[in-house]
């Protein structure tokens, strides 16, 4: 029984982390389509929040994975 919650949990640290890139990405896309000349700037900050979204969701992972 704990396995199997442990499963679904892992799964919802997943499925939260590609809402979240799915987010940044398309509140990217609106800023660049909105101000063009900043792209560098944009890119690299949906980058880095990418990044930092991947990293908590690989925590909770991790955690889950040590808990069961």
């Amino acid at each position: 029984m704990t396995g199997s919650i442990v499963a679904i949990g892992m799964g919802i640290a997943v499925i939260g982390a590609g809402i979240g890139i799915g987010n940044i990405g398309s509140k990217a896309m609106e800023a660049i389509a909105r101000q063009p000349e900043a792209v560098g700037d944009i890119r690299s900050s949906m980058i880095l929040m990418a990044a930092l979204v991947e990293g908590a969701a690989l925590i909770a992972i991790v955690m889950a994975f040590l808990v069961a």
